[in-house]
Protein backbone atom coordinates (compact mmCIF):
# COMPACT_ATOMS: atom_id res chain seq x y z
CA UNK A 1 0.00 0.00 0.00
CA UNK A 2 2.96 2.33 1.01
CA UNK A 3 4.04 1.73 -2.84
CA UNK A 4 0.93 2.80 -4.22
CA UNK A 5 0.71 5.95 -2.33
CA UNK A 6 3.23 7.52 -3.76
CA UNK A 7 2.64 5.65 -7.71
CA UNK A 8 -0.86 7.03 -7.14
CA UNK A 9 0.45 10.78 -6.66
CA UNK A 10 0.46 11.79 -9.90
CA UNK A 11 -2.24 9.88 -11.55
CA UNK A 12 -4.56 10.82 -8.55
CA UNK A 13 -2.75 14.66 -8.88
CA UNK A 14 -4.74 14.53 -12.84
CA UNK A 15 -7.45 13.03 -11.63
CA UNK A 16 -8.54 15.66 -8.98
CA UNK A 17 -7.51 18.84 -10.67
CA UNK A 18 -8.46 18.04 -14.13
CA UNK A 19 -11.89 15.60 -13.67
CA UNK A 20 -13.26 16.60 -10.47
CA UNK A 21 -16.12 18.58 -9.74
CA UNK A 22 -15.22 21.97 -9.40
CA UNK A 23 -12.08 21.61 -10.92
CA UNK A 24 -10.94 24.00 -13.66
CA UNK A 25 -12.50 22.14 -16.51
CA UNK A 26 -15.71 21.60 -14.42
CA UNK A 27 -15.30 25.35 -14.18
CA UNK A 28 -14.66 26.56 -17.36
CA UNK A 29 -17.42 24.39 -19.23
CA UNK A 30 -20.27 25.44 -17.09
CA UNK A 31 -19.36 29.21 -17.47
CA UNK A 32 -19.62 29.37 -21.58
CA UNK A 33 -21.68 26.09 -22.14
CA UNK A 34 -24.69 27.32 -19.84
CA UNK A 35 -24.96 30.45 -21.88
CA UNK A 36 -25.44 28.97 -24.97
CA UNK A 37 -28.01 26.16 -26.56
CA UNK A 38 -26.98 22.59 -27.19
CA UNK A 39 -26.43 23.23 -30.79
CA UNK A 40 -23.66 25.62 -29.62
CA UNK A 41 -22.33 23.74 -27.28
CA UNK A 42 -21.41 20.41 -29.21
CA UNK A 43 -18.79 21.92 -31.08
CA UNK A 44 -17.61 23.24 -28.45
CA UNK A 45 -16.78 20.46 -26.41
CA UNK A 46 -15.59 18.23 -29.05
CA UNK A 47 -12.91 20.76 -29.97
CA UNK A 48 -11.93 21.35 -26.34
CA UNK A 49 -12.20 17.67 -26.06
CA UNK A 50 -9.59 16.92 -29.05
CA UNK A 51 -7.10 19.45 -27.81
CA UNK A 52 -7.19 18.27 -24.10
CA UNK A 53 -6.91 14.87 -25.48
CA UNK A 54 -3.81 15.57 -27.47
CA UNK A 55 -2.35 17.37 -24.65
CA UNK A 56 -3.07 14.81 -22.07
CA UNK A 57 -2.44 11.81 -24.80
CA UNK A 58 1.48 13.35 -24.53
CA UNK A 59 1.81 13.75 -20.40
CA UNK A 60 0.40 9.84 -20.51
CA UNK A 61 3.80 8.95 -22.82
CA UNK A 62 6.00 10.99 -20.79
CA UNK A 63 4.83 9.74 -17.32
CA UNK A 64 5.26 6.12 -18.66
CA UNK A 65 8.86 6.56 -20.26
CA UNK A 66 10.20 8.76 -16.92
CA UNK A 67 7.83 6.33 -14.27
CA UNK A 68 11.44 5.72 -12.43
CA UNK A 69 12.75 9.58 -12.34
CA UNK A 70 9.03 10.80 -11.28
CA UNK A 71 8.95 8.52 -8.27
CA UNK A 72 12.25 9.27 -7.13
CA UNK A 73 12.05 12.77 -7.20
CA UNK A 74 8.28 11.90 -5.08
CA UNK A 75 10.22 9.79 -2.90
CA UNK A 76 13.88 9.56 -2.18
CA UNK A 77 13.12 7.62 0.84
CA UNK A 78 11.98 4.57 -0.36
CA UNK A 79 13.57 1.08 -0.37
CA UNK A 80 14.26 -0.97 -3.09
CA UNK A 81 11.40 -3.17 -3.75
CA UNK A 82 8.89 -0.40 -3.00
CA UNK A 83 10.85 1.85 -5.04
CA UNK A 84 10.25 -0.49 -8.09
CA UNK A 85 6.33 -1.48 -7.31
CA UNK A 86 5.59 2.24 -7.24
CA UNK A 87 7.42 2.90 -10.65
CA UNK A 88 5.30 -0.30 -12.39
CA UNK A 89 2.27 0.94 -10.69
CA UNK A 90 2.56 4.64 -11.97
CA UNK A 91 3.51 3.36 -15.31
CA UNK A 92 0.27 0.92 -15.21
CA UNK A 93 -1.66 4.20 -14.40
CA UNK A 94 -0.23 7.03 -16.62
CA UNK A 95 -3.49 6.49 -19.16
CA UNK A 96 -5.67 8.39 -15.86
CA UNK A 97 -4.16 11.23 -17.65
CA UNK A 98 -6.12 11.47 -20.76
CA UNK A 99 -8.82 9.88 -18.94
CA UNK A 100 -8.86 12.48 -15.92
CA UNK A 101 -9.07 15.60 -18.74
CA UNK A 102 -12.15 13.53 -20.75
CA UNK A 103 -14.40 12.92 -17.24
CA UNK A 104 -13.48 16.86 -16.26
CA UNK A 105 -14.90 17.88 -19.53
CA UNK A 106 -17.55 15.09 -19.36
CA UNK A 107 -18.62 16.76 -15.80
CA UNK A 108 -18.64 20.34 -17.13
CA UNK A 109 -20.96 19.45 -20.01
CA UNK A 110 -23.70 17.47 -18.24
CA UNK A 111 -23.73 20.30 -15.56
CA UNK A 112 -24.17 23.42 -17.92
CA UNK A 113 -27.35 20.79 -19.22
CA UNK A 114 -28.50 20.95 -15.98
CA UNK A 115 -27.85 17.11 -15.51
CA UNK A 116 -26.44 16.21 -11.95
CA UNK A 117 -26.81 12.68 -10.81
CA UNK A 118 -24.58 11.41 -13.20
CA UNK A 119 -21.68 13.80 -12.32
CA UNK A 120 -21.92 12.90 -8.76
CA UNK A 121 -22.49 9.29 -8.72
CA UNK A 122 -19.81 8.79 -11.44
CA UNK A 123 -17.05 8.40 -9.12
CA UNK A 124 -18.57 5.71 -7.08
CA UNK A 125 -17.92 3.84 -10.04
CA UNK A 126 -13.72 4.31 -9.54
CA UNK A 127 -14.10 2.97 -6.06
CA UNK A 128 -16.30 0.17 -6.85
CA UNK A 129 -13.48 -1.38 -9.75
CA UNK A 130 -10.92 -1.21 -6.91
CA UNK A 131 -12.84 -2.72 -4.65
CA UNK A 132 -13.88 -5.36 -7.53
CA UNK A 133 -10.09 -5.96 -8.48
CA UNK A 134 -9.43 -6.58 -4.80
CA UNK A 135 -12.09 -8.57 -3.85
CA UNK A 136 -11.68 -11.21 -6.81
CA UNK A 137 -7.92 -11.39 -5.36
CA UNK A 138 -8.42 -12.13 -2.55
CA UNK A 139 -11.35 -14.56 -3.36
CA UNK A 140 -8.74 -16.43 -5.52
CA UNK A 141 -6.05 -16.14 -2.76
CA UNK A 142 -7.51 -16.93 0.29
CA UNK A 143 -5.57 -16.94 3.47
CA UNK A 144 -2.23 -16.87 0.72
CA UNK A 145 -3.03 -13.00 0.05
CA UNK A 146 -0.61 -12.01 2.32
CA UNK A 147 2.44 -14.25 1.68
CA UNK A 148 5.71 -12.10 -0.22
CA UNK A 149 5.24 -13.48 -3.26
CA UNK A 150 1.61 -12.55 -4.27
CA UNK A 151 3.13 -9.22 -2.93
CA UNK A 152 3.74 -7.92 -6.34
CA UNK A 153 0.54 -9.43 -8.38
CA UNK A 154 -1.72 -7.43 -5.44
CA UNK A 155 0.51 -4.29 -6.63
CA UNK A 156 -0.56 -4.48 -10.11
CA UNK A 157 -4.36 -5.54 -9.30
CA UNK A 158 -4.76 -2.23 -7.37
CA UNK A 159 -3.25 -0.34 -9.76
CA UNK A 160 -5.20 -1.54 -12.77
CA UNK A 161 -8.38 -1.45 -10.80
CA UNK A 162 -7.68 1.96 -10.61
CA UNK A 163 -7.65 2.54 -14.19
CA UNK A 164 -10.43 0.70 -14.97
CA UNK A 165 -12.39 2.61 -12.58
CA UNK A 166 -10.91 5.33 -14.16
CA UNK A 167 -12.07 4.49 -18.04
CA UNK A 168 -15.78 3.12 -16.35
CA UNK A 169 -16.49 6.62 -14.85
CA UNK A 170 -15.65 8.30 -18.56
CA UNK A 171 -17.49 5.72 -20.40
CA UNK A 172 -20.75 6.26 -18.13
CA UNK A 173 -20.36 10.11 -18.73
CA UNK A 174 -20.00 10.05 -22.52
CA UNK A 175 -22.82 8.37 -22.96
CA UNK A 176 -25.24 10.44 -21.40
CA UNK A 177 -22.98 13.01 -22.86
CA UNK A 178 -23.83 11.71 -26.67
CA UNK A 179 -27.45 10.81 -25.66
CA UNK A 180 -27.83 14.65 -24.81
CA UNK A 181 -26.73 15.97 -28.20
CA UNK A 182 -23.50 17.83 -26.22
CA UNK A 183 -21.06 16.11 -28.12
CA UNK A 184 -19.75 12.94 -29.83
CA UNK A 185 -16.56 11.00 -30.12
CA UNK A 186 -14.92 12.52 -32.52
CA UNK A 187 -11.80 14.82 -33.97
CA UNK A 188 -12.31 18.60 -34.53
CA UNK A 189 -10.00 21.37 -34.79
CA UNK A 190 -12.29 24.30 -35.67
CA UNK A 191 -10.65 27.03 -33.46
CA UNK A 192 -12.73 29.49 -34.70
CA UNK A 193 -16.04 29.07 -32.77
CA UNK A 194 -15.65 32.07 -30.05
CA UNK A 195 -16.81 29.71 -26.93
CA UNK A 196 -13.72 27.71 -27.30
CA UNK A 197 -11.55 30.85 -26.79
CA UNK A 198 -14.04 31.72 -23.88
CA UNK A 199 -13.26 28.48 -22.34
CA UNK A 200 -9.59 28.14 -22.67
CA UNK A 201 -9.40 31.55 -20.94
CA UNK A 202 -11.26 30.33 -17.78
CA UNK A 203 -9.46 27.13 -18.14
CA UNK A 204 -5.66 28.19 -18.00
CA UNK A 205 -5.70 30.42 -15.25
CA UNK A 206 -7.84 27.91 -13.32
CA UNK A 207 -6.41 24.91 -14.26
CA UNK A 208 -2.42 26.87 -13.19
CA UNK A 209 -4.31 28.09 -9.74
CA UNK A 210 -5.45 24.62 -9.05
CA UNK A 211 -2.66 23.04 -10.02
CA UNK A 212 -0.23 24.89 -7.55
CA UNK A 213 -2.91 23.62 -4.75
CA UNK A 214 -2.19 19.83 -5.76
CA UNK A 215 1.97 20.76 -5.74
CA UNK A 216 1.64 20.78 -1.97
CA UNK A 217 0.94 17.05 -2.08
CA UNK A 218 4.09 16.40 -3.67
CA UNK A 219 5.76 18.51 -0.91
CA UNK A 220 3.89 16.59 1.88
CA UNK A 221 4.80 13.31 0.57
CA UNK A 222 8.40 14.34 -0.30
CA UNK A 223 9.01 14.66 3.88
CA UNK A 224 6.61 11.66 4.61
CA UNK A 225 9.69 9.47 2.43
CA UNK A 226 11.01 9.73 5.92
CA UNK A 227 8.59 8.84 7.82
CA UNK A 228 7.87 4.93 8.23
CA UNK A 229 4.21 3.91 6.95
CA UNK A 230 3.29 7.78 6.79
CA UNK A 231 1.95 7.83 3.11
CA UNK A 232 0.14 5.14 3.63
CA UNK A 233 -1.31 6.27 6.99
CA UNK A 234 -2.11 9.92 4.75
CA UNK A 235 -3.72 7.43 2.68
CA UNK A 236 -6.40 5.64 4.75
CA UNK A 237 -7.18 8.71 6.60
CA UNK A 238 -7.51 10.74 3.76
CA UNK A 239 -9.84 7.89 1.78
CA UNK A 240 -12.63 8.26 4.87
CA UNK A 241 -12.22 12.25 4.81
CA UNK A 242 -12.53 12.72 1.27
CA UNK A 243 -15.97 10.66 1.00
CA UNK A 244 -18.36 13.69 3.29
CA UNK A 245 -15.84 16.17 1.76
CA UNK A 246 -16.85 15.12 -1.82
CA UNK A 247 -20.28 14.77 -1.30
CA UNK A 248 -20.71 18.81 0.44
CA UNK A 249 -18.77 19.90 -2.07
CA UNK A 250 -20.98 19.37 -4.44
CA UNK A 251 -24.09 20.47 -2.32
CA UNK A 252 -22.54 23.60 -1.70
CA UNK A 253 -20.09 24.58 -4.87
CA UNK A 254 -21.82 23.05 -7.55
CA UNK A 255 -25.25 25.18 -6.82
CA UNK A 256 -23.41 28.77 -5.96
CA UNK A 257 -20.96 28.90 -8.93
CA UNK A 258 -23.37 29.99 -11.31
CA UNK A 259 -25.43 32.34 -8.47
CA UNK A 260 -22.18 33.84 -7.43
CA UNK A 261 -21.75 34.50 -11.36
CA UNK A 262 -24.66 36.57 -11.99
CA UNK A 263 -24.25 39.07 -8.93
CA UNK A 264 -20.68 40.20 -9.98
CA UNK A 265 -21.82 43.89 -11.23
CA UNK A 266 -21.56 46.50 -8.32
CA UNK A 267 -25.62 47.11 -7.60
CA UNK A 268 -25.58 42.90 -6.88
CA UNK A 269 -22.62 42.99 -4.32
CA UNK A 270 -25.27 43.30 -1.47
CA UNK A 271 -26.69 39.89 -2.50
CA UNK A 272 -23.23 38.57 -3.07
CA UNK A 273 -22.03 39.10 -0.07
CA UNK A 274 -24.72 37.80 1.46
CA UNK A 275 -24.33 34.31 -0.39
CA UNK A 276 -21.11 34.37 0.22
CA UNK A 277 -22.23 34.50 4.09
CA UNK A 278 -24.31 31.65 2.93
CA UNK A 279 -21.60 29.32 1.16
CA UNK A 280 -19.54 29.60 4.07
CA UNK A 281 -21.83 28.88 6.80
CA UNK A 282 -23.31 26.10 5.09
CA UNK A 283 -19.68 24.93 4.89
CA UNK A 284 -19.42 25.42 8.25
CA UNK A 285 -22.90 23.17 9.43
CA UNK A 286 -21.92 20.46 7.14
CA UNK A 287 -18.22 20.11 7.88
CA UNK A 288 -17.81 21.06 11.77
CA UNK A 289 -20.02 18.06 12.67
CA UNK A 290 -17.35 15.43 10.95
CA UNK A 291 -14.97 17.22 12.52
CA UNK A 292 -16.64 16.46 16.08
CA UNK A 293 -16.47 13.07 15.40
CA UNK A 294 -13.38 12.21 13.29
CA UNK A 295 -11.51 14.02 16.30
CA UNK A 296 -13.01 12.47 19.15
CA UNK A 297 -14.01 8.91 17.29
CA UNK A 298 -10.98 8.74 15.15
CA UNK A 299 -10.02 5.47 16.68
CA UNK A 300 -13.66 3.91 16.49
CA UNK A 301 -14.14 5.10 12.98
CA UNK A 302 -11.05 4.17 12.60
CA UNK A 303 -11.59 0.23 13.73
CA UNK A 304 -14.48 -0.13 12.06
CA UNK A 305 -13.66 0.56 8.34
CA UNK A 306 -10.11 -0.78 8.80
CA UNK A 307 -8.81 -2.98 11.63
CA UNK A 308 -8.88 -6.42 10.19
CA UNK A 309 -6.49 -9.07 8.74
CA UNK A 310 -3.07 -7.55 8.14
CA UNK A 311 -4.75 -3.85 9.00
CA UNK A 312 -4.28 -4.66 13.22
CA UNK A 313 -3.86 -2.60 16.13
CA UNK A 314 -0.96 -1.76 15.65
CA UNK A 315 -1.96 0.02 12.11
CA UNK A 316 -5.00 1.68 13.53
CA UNK A 317 -3.09 3.54 16.14
CA UNK A 318 -0.85 4.78 13.31
CA UNK A 319 -3.79 6.33 11.48
CA UNK A 320 -6.12 7.64 14.27
CA UNK A 321 -3.86 11.04 14.77
CA UNK A 322 -3.84 11.37 11.24
CA UNK A 323 -7.53 10.94 10.58
CA UNK A 324 -7.65 14.03 13.64
CA UNK A 325 -5.50 16.13 11.74
CA UNK A 326 -7.51 15.78 8.76
CA UNK A 327 -11.00 16.36 10.74
CA UNK A 328 -9.36 19.37 12.20
CA UNK A 329 -8.74 20.90 8.80
CA UNK A 330 -12.06 20.09 6.68
CA UNK A 331 -13.96 23.56 7.20
CA UNK A 332 -10.79 25.56 5.85
CA UNK A 333 -10.52 23.17 3.11
CA UNK A 334 -13.78 23.87 2.25
CA UNK A 335 -14.16 27.40 3.06
CA UNK A 336 -11.13 28.19 1.12
CA UNK A 337 -12.83 26.67 -2.28
CA UNK A 338 -16.14 28.39 -1.83
CA UNK A 339 -14.33 31.78 -1.76
CA UNK A 340 -12.20 31.01 -4.67
CA UNK A 341 -14.97 30.22 -6.70
CA UNK A 342 -16.16 33.99 -5.79
CA UNK A 343 -12.88 35.35 -7.25
CA UNK A 344 -13.30 33.05 -10.23
CA UNK A 345 -17.00 34.44 -10.44
CA UNK A 346 -15.47 38.36 -10.03
CA UNK A 347 -13.57 36.95 -13.13
CA UNK A 348 -10.24 36.99 -11.45
CA UNK A 349 -8.02 33.87 -11.72
CA UNK A 350 -4.49 36.00 -11.20
CA UNK A 351 -5.43 36.33 -7.44
CA UNK A 352 -6.11 32.71 -6.76
CA UNK A 353 -2.73 31.53 -8.58
CA UNK A 354 -0.69 34.19 -6.78
CA UNK A 355 -1.95 32.98 -3.62
CA UNK A 356 -1.17 29.11 -4.41
CA UNK A 357 2.21 29.79 -5.54
CA UNK A 358 3.01 31.14 -1.87
CA UNK A 359 1.13 28.18 -0.62
CA UNK A 360 3.99 26.31 -2.31
CA UNK A 361 6.97 27.50 -0.07
CA UNK A 362 4.82 28.20 2.88
CA UNK A 363 3.32 24.55 2.64
CA UNK A 364 7.00 23.81 2.56
CA UNK A 365 8.09 25.79 5.12
CA UNK A 366 5.49 23.99 7.34
CA UNK A 367 6.34 20.70 6.60
CA UNK A 368 9.92 20.77 7.51
CA UNK A 369 9.36 22.63 10.94
CA UNK A 370 6.02 20.19 11.59
CA UNK A 371 7.01 16.94 10.24
CA UNK A 372 9.76 15.62 13.33
CA UNK A 373 7.93 17.34 16.05
CA UNK A 374 4.73 15.91 15.46
CA UNK A 375 5.26 13.03 12.58
CA UNK A 376 3.05 12.28 10.15
CA UNK A 377 -0.13 14.54 11.76
CA UNK A 378 2.56 17.23 11.21
CA UNK A 379 2.70 17.21 7.75
CA UNK A 380 -1.32 17.33 7.74
CA UNK A 381 -1.30 20.02 9.88
CA UNK A 382 0.79 22.22 7.65
CA UNK A 383 -1.42 21.70 4.76
CA UNK A 384 -4.18 22.75 7.35
CA UNK A 385 -2.27 26.07 8.28
CA UNK A 386 -1.63 27.01 4.63
CA UNK A 387 -5.70 26.62 3.95
CA UNK A 388 -6.51 28.65 7.06
CA UNK A 389 -3.99 31.84 5.88
CA UNK A 390 -5.57 31.36 2.25
CA UNK A 391 -8.66 32.25 3.38
CA UNK A 392 -7.43 35.09 5.61
CA UNK A 393 -5.95 36.46 2.32
CA UNK A 394 -9.16 35.55 0.36
CA UNK A 395 -11.31 37.27 2.95
CA UNK A 396 -9.12 40.55 3.28
CA UNK A 397 -9.16 40.96 -0.90
CA UNK A 398 -13.00 40.60 -1.18
CA UNK A 399 -13.45 42.84 1.88
CA UNK A 400 -11.58 45.72 -0.15
CA UNK A 401 -13.01 44.84 -3.26
CA UNK A 402 -16.32 44.13 -2.47
CA UNK A 403 -16.65 47.47 -0.50
CA UNK A 404 -16.88 45.65 3.22
CA UNK A 405 -17.85 42.79 4.27
CA UNK A 406 -19.77 41.98 7.85
CA UNK A 407 -16.96 40.08 9.19
CA UNK A 408 -17.86 40.67 12.59
CA UNK A 409 -21.50 39.22 12.17
CA UNK A 410 -19.74 36.01 10.43
CA UNK A 411 -17.30 35.34 12.86
CA UNK A 412 -19.57 35.42 15.45
CA UNK A 413 -21.68 32.82 14.38
CA UNK A 414 -18.64 30.78 13.12
CA UNK A 415 -17.39 30.93 16.85
CA UNK A 416 -20.66 29.61 17.89
CA UNK A 417 -20.76 26.71 15.79
CA UNK A 418 -16.88 26.41 17.18
CA UNK A 419 -17.93 26.27 20.59
CA UNK A 420 -20.76 23.82 19.80
CA UNK A 421 -18.19 21.37 17.54
CA UNK A 422 -16.24 21.07 20.91
CA UNK A 423 -19.20 20.68 23.13
CA UNK A 424 -20.62 18.01 20.54
CA UNK A 425 -16.81 16.38 20.43
CA UNK A 426 -16.67 15.75 23.97
CA UNK A 427 -20.04 14.56 24.58
CA UNK A 428 -19.48 12.02 21.60
CA UNK A 429 -16.43 10.81 23.09
CA UNK A 430 -17.77 10.47 26.59
CA UNK A 431 -20.88 8.66 24.81
CA UNK A 432 -18.37 5.84 22.88
CA UNK A 433 -16.20 5.57 26.21
CA UNK A 434 -19.50 5.05 28.46
CA UNK A 435 -20.97 2.32 25.92
CA UNK A 436 -17.45 0.55 25.90
CA UNK A 437 -17.28 0.14 29.48
CA UNK A 438 -20.69 -0.96 29.24
CA UNK A 439 -21.86 -3.30 26.41
CA UNK A 440 -17.96 -4.06 25.10
CA UNK A 441 -16.10 -3.75 21.70
CA UNK A 442 -15.39 -7.22 21.41
CA UNK A 443 -17.28 -7.77 17.48
CA UNK A 444 -17.92 -5.16 15.06
CA UNK A 445 -21.58 -5.34 15.50
CA UNK A 446 -20.86 -4.04 18.92
CA UNK A 447 -18.04 -1.47 17.43
CA UNK A 448 -21.16 -0.82 14.58
CA UNK A 449 -23.72 0.25 17.30
CA UNK A 450 -20.77 2.19 19.72
CA UNK A 451 -20.15 4.51 16.81
CA UNK A 452 -23.96 5.07 15.56
CA UNK A 453 -24.54 5.80 18.98
CA UNK A 454 -21.66 8.34 19.36
CA UNK A 455 -21.85 9.62 16.10
CA UNK A 456 -25.85 10.64 16.89
CA UNK A 457 -24.68 12.20 20.02
CA UNK A 458 -22.17 14.52 18.26
CA UNK A 459 -24.72 15.46 15.48
CA UNK A 460 -27.64 15.67 18.15
CA UNK A 461 -26.11 17.95 20.17
CA UNK A 462 -24.49 19.73 16.72
CA UNK A 463 -28.08 20.58 15.43
CA UNK A 464 -29.66 21.46 18.78
CA UNK A 465 -26.56 24.00 19.56
CA UNK A 466 -26.60 25.35 16.08
CA UNK A 467 -30.67 25.59 16.44
CA UNK A 468 -30.34 27.93 19.33
CA UNK A 469 -28.12 30.58 17.12
CA UNK A 470 -31.09 30.71 14.62
CA UNK A 471 -29.13 30.69 11.70
CA UNK A 472 -31.19 31.01 8.36
CA UNK A 473 -28.59 28.84 6.66
CA UNK A 474 -29.27 26.03 9.27
CA UNK A 475 -33.06 26.57 7.47
CA UNK A 476 -31.77 26.48 3.89
CA UNK A 477 -29.97 23.08 4.60
CA UNK A 478 -33.15 21.34 6.32
CA UNK A 479 -35.01 22.26 3.26
CA UNK A 480 -32.32 21.24 0.54
CA UNK A 481 -31.77 17.46 2.50
CA UNK A 482 -35.95 17.57 2.75
CA UNK A 483 -36.21 18.10 -0.69
CA UNK A 484 -33.81 15.40 -1.83
CA UNK A 485 -35.32 13.21 0.50
CA UNK A 486 -38.80 13.69 -0.58
CA UNK A 487 -37.48 13.39 -4.10
CA UNK A 488 -36.31 9.92 -3.65
CA UNK A 489 -39.15 8.64 -1.65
Amino acid sequence: MNAYAFAYVIPGFLLILLGGINGPFHSALVSVLAKRDKSESAPIVETITTLVSAILLAVTVFLIVFANIFIDVLAPGLDAATRSMAIQQLQIMAPMAVLAGLIGIGFGTLNAADQYWLPSLSPLFSSVAVIIGVGLLAWLLGDRIDNPQYIQLGGFVLAGGTLVGALWQWLAQVGAQVKAGLGKLTFRWDWRIPGVSEVLRVMIPATLSSGMLHINVYTDLFFASFIENAAASMRYASFIVLTPLGIMSNMILVPFMPIFSRLTEPENWGELKQRIRQGLLLTALTMLPFTAIFIALAFPVVRVIYQRGAFNLAASEQVVPVLMAYGFGMFFYLGRDVLVRVFYALGDGDTPFKVSMVNIFLNGVLDFLLYKPFGTPGIVLATVGVNIISMGIFTVILNRRLGGLPLGEWGLSLLGLTVITMLSGVASWGASWGWEKVFGAGNIFLQLLQLGFASTVAVGLFLLGAMLLKLPELDLLISRVRQKFLKKS
